[in-house]
């Protein structure tokens, strides 16, 4: 399996792949569930290897580690995924 990291670099950078609508899921500590968020809605930071932020539509943002992605949908497929 492919990391995170290298499958999100694959998204942003290969254009013919990059081609969709984009998920990721995350999993929530306090609510104990996985969060679906768009690719859109994820901010990336160069050389930040450890965390993500996530813009949620109520305009808070949240900083996500990258242990935490579960699950990553393209046009609605789940495309990759770590155990819970």
């Amino acid at each position: 399996m492919i990391t995170i990291q290298h499958l999100l670099n694959k998204i942003r950078w290969d254009t013919s792949y990059g081609k969709g609508e984009f998920q990721i899921g995350y999993y929530d500590r306090v609510e104990q569930k996985i969060h679906k968020v768009p690719l859109n809605n994820v901010h990336l930071t160069k050389d930040d290897h450890f965390f993500f932020h996530v813009a949620e539509p109520d305009g808070v943002v949240h900083e996500v580690p990258f242990h935490r992605v579960k699950e990553v949908y393209k046009n609605g497929k789940l495309i990759w995924h770590r155990e819970h």
